[in-house]
């Protein structure tokens, strides 16, 4: 199987090691009418023991290949949400930041999106992996 089209890494800067366990979704912008923009949901996930989520992909149909149900589009805005809360409280710790939303436009749908994460309880930083 391929990797989604969309993939993710967590690290977890104050412990300077992988971020097992935390939820992940995907999402796609439907609309920016009225105050507040909406976003459809694609897929979930939740990365594995090495901080990564390489299957990105929603369930799949008895017939269907994961592959083929998300198709990025060009100059559509997308967003992954990493339910960072969740993370912090399995490793006994508070944070500040309860979920992380990463908002990003697709310019080249032909190419990979890798989006890596580090986290601390109190801060968090991000940039376009390859």
């Amino acid at each position: 199987m391929s990797k989604s089209p969309v993939t993710c890494h967590v690290l977890d800067s104050s412990i300077g090691k992988p971020a097992a366990g935390v939820p992940v979704q995907l999402q796609q912008l439907r609309s920016t009418d009225g105050p507040a923009s909406t976003f459809d949901i694609l897929a979930e996930g939740v990365t594995d023991y090495d901080g990564r989520c390489m299957q990105l992909y929603p369930e799949a149909a008895p017939g269907q290949k994961r592959e083929d149900l998300i198709k990025l589009q060009a100059g559509r805005l997308y967003k992954v949400v990493f339910k960072t809360k969740d993370y912090f409280e399995s490793t006994g710790r508070k944070c500040f930041y309860p979920w992380v939303e990463i908002t990003f436009e697709v310019a080249n749908p032909a190419e990979h999106y890798h989006i890596p994460l580090l986290i601390s309880p109190y801060s968090y930083t991000t940039y376009r992996g390859s």
